[in-house]
């Protein structure tokens, strides 16, 4: 299993699955030949859920004949080097698909249990947890973050340079508040935009000194020194925000976040290829990591984004913000016990209303504008944000194809998930390439494609 501790921020014809087994072998012997790359059926069973035929659940298996189709390009096209594809509708499982490369190289088809950085997808499974602490009365949303954090007390706000080029502050109009830590709004920056306030984050060398802490604590003490970014509640901006709340599930739990994860989240739900590092025996499952050149080749990445691992070992500062890896099978079963209320085959993490508060939008109006967002998604009308996710508030406002509430999120690497509460949907797409402006966005692609073999949602 993968054991519990990372490092560092970022910023999509199935036949009746019911009937797969034996052609699913049969594919899976072609690919393992080296056969080529399109795609492979997998036994859903594999994530210990029930399973369904398209049509019971209200898809079309010959539209979602779409679905493999672009996917299948963005692997042709060198977009991505393979792709991992699940979803489900009212918990059963509708859709188990491989494409592509594990590892380009070495023409290894790309497994179901392939092991992927998430890169900032850890970030949802930090909110569940600091969730956790929340419903054992831990912490308020309400409460000044200098309550839990005191070293933040004497915060100030950068306002400008003087002209020997050292910062200018004033006062906070407001302590910065948990609420704000968990929505990316509390003032905090993440030294990855090239903004005279983002180099607040960064030392003479160009590094992220406070995302390249040794640890936590001095995380903690080094963004203590450092003015918060705007004033708290102004401005969205995509943050350092969810490292310090690993570094608050540490202090309110009085557990190491690897160990509190591991015994709160993972073993309960069986995510068991869930970390922040790869045991030896695992390696061999870790998903190549590819960027591409501009001749439109794919390459081994030179070296992990953000600065993040080596994931061979325990990293001395876990990141919540973007240091674990998952798998297809575990990351599903996180989503599924949130479609269903914080509970998955008896197991309880959260319940329902604290669920509902968590899933609900905390932004005000002004800050869903368009101005401000993080990776490919843009706070805007009818996108929102939730504690640690995105959500649509209005999908026909924001032009996208999906239900009304829901949540979602992504990782740097293309690694995406969502939950529709509307049409009772989850999907998981787990993919390794560096991001860049012409990759595809693998969320939207199969979202997409996914509804449009919707036909008949009040199944």
């Amino acid at each position: 299993m993968l054991s519990g501790e990372g490092a560092s921020n970022i910023g999509f014809v199935p036949s009746p699955l019911a009937s797969a087994p034996a052609r699913a072998l049969a594919l899976i012997l072609i690919l393992s030949a080296g056969a080529g790359t399109k795609a492979a059926e997998r036994p859903a069973q594999e994530f210990g859920l029930p399973t369904a035929a398209p049509e019971d659940v209200g898809f079309s298996s010959e539209r979602l004949k779409r679905l493999d189709a672009v996917i299948q390009q963005t692997i042709d096209q060198n977009d991505f080097p393979g792709v991992v594809a699940v979803a489900a509708r009212h918990g059963k499982i509708f859709y188990s698909k491989t494409f592509g490369w594990q590892d380009i190289g070495a023409r290894t088809p790309m497994p179901q249990n392939a092991i992927f950085r998430m890169y900032s997808q850890t970030k949802p499974i930090i909110g569940v947890a600091m969730m956790i602490l929340y419903e054992e009365g831990k912490w308020s949303a309400q409460d000044p973050i200098a309550k839990h954090i005191p070293e933040f007390a004497g915060l100030k706000v950068f306002t400008g340079f003087d002209p020997n080029h050292k910062p200018l502050v004033e006062e906070p109009v407001h302590a910065p508040m948990m609420r704000e830590l968990m929505t990316h709004t509390a003032g905090f920056g993440s030294g990855s935009v090239t903004t005279p306030e983002d180099t607040l984050y960064l030392d003479a060398n160009g590094q992220n000194f406070i995302l390249g802490a040794p640890t936590l604590e001095e995380m903690i003490h080094r963004l203590a020194h450092t003015p918060l970014t705007y004033q708290p509640g102004s401005q969205w901006v995509y943050s350092v925000s969810v490292d310090i709340q690993g570094y608050l599930i540490e202090k309110l739990s009085g557990q190491k976040l690897p160990d509190f994860l591991k015994k709160r989240i993972f073993d309960p739900l069986g995510m068991k290829d869930t970390g922040f590092y790869i045991p030896t025996e695992k390696l061999t499952r870790l998903a190549r990591q590819y960027y591409r050149t501009d001749a439109g080749e794919l390459k081994p990445s030179p070296e992990l984004l953000f600065g993040l691992g080596p994931f061979d070992r325990p990293p001395t500062r876990p990141s919540g913000g973007g240091g674990m890896l998952s798998t297809a099978h575990d990351y599903f079963r996180f989503a599924e016990m949130l479609r269903r209320g914080g509970e998955l085959d008896g197991a309880r993490i959260l319940g329902p209303a604290t669920i509902q508060m968590m899933s609900a939008n905390h932004l005000a109006p002004g800050l869903m504008t368009g101005q401000w967002g993080g990776g490919i998604h843009r706070m805007r009308p009818g996108l929102g944000f939730r504690f640690d996710f995105a959500v649509y508030t209005d999908p026909g406002l924001a032009d996208e194809t999906t239900g009304k509430g829901t949540y979602l999120w992504l990782g740097a690497a293309g690694t995406c998930f969502w939950v529709d509460p509307t049409y009772d949907v989850v999907f998981v797409g787990m993919v390794q390439r560096q991001s860049s402006d012409e990759r595809p966005n693998l969320e939207a692609l199969t979202r997409q494609t996914l509804y449009q073999a919707l036909v008949r949602p009040d199944r």
